[in-house]
């Protein structure tokens, strides 16, 4: 399962309308290394002006989804600026994952520890197998996950977070799925055909509302109740008047086929 020498540490193949990111570092248990993490963020640069692609997933080779951090790299110096350009470089590639207009799926297959658990917990939906396992365990090496305590915090809610973040221990997929940190978890077998589907299905629906909705979810998810509803409202009341919505519902109304969704 090892990468061969020159082969690069990110892969991408496109299956019709979907973007597959495959982790490729499994010697090193796709560690994220600085090089990843950049490899990563371009992709995802280039994927938000790709208006053929409607659903984007991100996968990984080997025995692990990710365990976080390269601390191999980490360690190779104590310099502090060093060290705050990775953490920087890595929280835009995860923000870039939310200021996608495709939806993206993070299928795991097994362990996703510290910014590996970040990065499942950064994408909009994760597939995993039931042999799959999560934590946010820097504190057994002596450092708290700060960062990934971000987006793991926003999935589970923070007395769930904090049990990981203070005791480091592994959660299960079923924990996970219960908490909210995954949206399915499969047989190992069926992960990669049940992940499949899921894009396939959601890229079948109208890109431009599903774009539009994506973002309009994420940012109402930062306002209290009050202006949650005011701000969904508003962007409701201007997606029926939609092409899109105009001929989805006239579909419905009159029984009509499903219409052909034209691209953002």
């Amino acid at each position: 399962m090892n990468a061969a020498p020159n082969e690069p540490v990110l892969l991408r193949r496109d299956d019709g309308r979907i973007a597959i990111l495959t982790l490729n570092r499994p010697h090193a248990m796709n560690a994220l290394s600085g090089e990843l993490i950049d490899a990563l963020k371009a992709e995802f640069d280039r994927l938000a002006q790709d208006k053929d692609i409607r659903c984007v997933i991100v996968e990984a080779r080997g025995r692990a989804f990710s365990t976080g951090h390269d601390l191999r790299e980490v360690a190779s110096t104590r310099d502090h600026a060093f060290h705050h350009d990775l953490l920087t470089r890595c929280s835009a590639m995860m923000m870039a994952i939310r200021g996608l207009p495709q939806p993206v799926i993070a299928k795991v297959q097994a362990v996703a520890t510290a910014a590996g658990c970040q990065l499942v917990a950064a994408c909009d939906l994760a597939v995993a197998s039931s042999d799959a396992t999560f934590a946010t365990s820097g504190i057994n090496n002596g450092l708290f996950c700060g960062t990934p305590s971000v987006s793991v915090g926003r999935n589970v809610g923070s007395k769930r977070a904090l049990e990981m973040l203070f005791t480091g221990q592994s959660i299960d997929a079923a924990t996970a799925l219960r908490d909210g940190l995954v949206s399915r978890v499969v047989p190992p077998a069926d992960l990669d055909r049940e992940t499949l589907a899921l894009a396939d299905h959601i890229a079948q629906q109208p890109p431009q509302q599903i774009a539009s909705g994506k973002a309009m979810f994420h940012t109402h998810m930062e306002m209290d109740l009050t202006q949650a509803y005011a701000y969904a409202t508003e962007f409701m009341a201007g997606a029926i008047q939609r092409e899109d919505a105009q001929a989805g519902i006239d579909a419905f109304v009159n029984k009509k086929p499903k219409p052909e969704w034209k691209g953002r």
